[in-house]
């Protein structure tokens, strides 16, 4: 997205002028990384978009951690970006206006122009968040959350804000298009919908058509994400829902390769060759390298994860998630990812 104070440094606090320049950046590319805690550090946001992806967003930021521990090393590892971003989504939860106030002046004042886009998280399921009345339990007092997103919007010194929500609460409810639009009466320059109660947590198939439905209950940009697996799955959403744009999360796990393939479909130009087996392990290679550079020798354990994503579905895949976790230090993941790309030429002959 164009740097400058957000969105457009020139554009007018207005909500409705905001929103259009959203609107704007989200056609350029609509396809796009989203929050996940523990998952999308700023070396994977970098890997991303170098990778054609467009707007990422950091992890979920505490506006009660950071009014408490501003400086802590948490608060700056999750506030870092990538020099391949030059700029990014924050994501903040909280349930308290005036702190969310602060988080945000925080994170401009600390970003400045590089702050693309503030993003109120209404969708976390988690029991300790919603138990505080942040994340998803904001969608069962709407007033306190619309109260949330006038306070960041008055507190964003033009930046456009954004909120993620679920399509309800409970099972069976679906109050996404009418808490929508109350947020976007709040000031909230666009939408991002899961489209799953939280009561489901991630399980069952989301529902695209409460998407649809937001879009057609407010007027700012609408961002779907749930079971976004594939490139196709990117152009399907974008074609059923009439959503603006489309968040990507498990699908980019070990797989940051949908984000070109995705801009191929949609430019109607062929699908780029896809990563071989090697190509996955340099990946993995290179995305501990990047983690360790980003955080200290320590971060190796969240490596894990990331090479049991990389290298699902490739043969012995189950041999390698047995012995990454194993591993005790970056050396040795380096190694045995070494060892296992050997095993795949001279042994299955790839």
């Amino acid at each position: 997205m164009p740097t400058g104070g957000g969105i457009d440094s020139a554009a007018s606090s207005r909500p409705a002028s905001l929103a259009a320049d959203v609107a704007a950046a989200l056609a350029a590319n609509p396809v796009l990384l989203a929050p996940m805690a523990g998952i999308t550090e700023a070396p994977f946001r970098g890997i991303c978009k170098r990778l054609g992806a467009g707007l990422t967003y950091t992890e979920m930021v505490s506006a009660t951690g950071l009014h408490h521990h501003p400086d802590a090393p948490a608060a700056q590892r999750l506030l870092a970006l990538d020099p391949d971003e030059p700029t990014a989504a924050v994501q903040l939860f909280g349930a308290s206006p005036s702190l969310m106030a602060e988080a945000v002046e925080l994170v401009i004042g600390r970003l400045g122009e590089r702050v693309a886009l503030i993003d109120i998280n209404m969708g976390c399921p988690v029991n300790k968040v919603v138990a505080k009345g942040e994340g998803s339990g904001l969608m069962r007092t709407p007033e306190l959350a619309a109260d949330v997103v006038t306070a960041a919007v008055s507190a964003a010194r033009g930046v456009p804000v954004s909120v993620k929500i679920r399509s309800g609460f409970e099972d069976g409810e679906v109050t996404a298009p009418k808490f929508a639009a109350r947020m976007e009466a709040a000031g909230a320059s666009a939408v991002a919908i899961h489209p799953r109660t939280r009561s489901q947590f991630y399980r069952g198939r989301s529902d695209w058509d409460v998407i649809a439905a937001v879009k057609q209950a407010v007027s700012v940009p609408v961002i779907g994400s749930g079971d976004v697996m594939s490139a196709a799955d990117v152009v399907a959403m974008l074609e059923r829902t009439g959503a603006d744009a489309v968040m990507v999360a498990r699908g980019a796990q070990g797989n940051p390769w949908i984000f070109r393939e995705a801009r191929a479909l949609l430019a109607g130009e062929p699908l780029p060759e896809p990563p071989t087996p090697f190509d996955r392990i340099d990946m993995a290679r290179e995305h501990m390298r990047l983690l360790i550079e980003f955080d200290g020798d320590h971060a190796f354990s969240r490596m894990r994860k990331h090479v049991a994503w990389y290298s699902a579905g490739m043969p012995g895949a189950s041999h390698v998630r047995a012995r990454v976790n194993s591993c005790a230090s970056a050396a040795q993941i380096d190694t045995m990812l070494v060892e296992y790309g050997d095993w795949l030429r001279n042994t299955v002959g790839l």
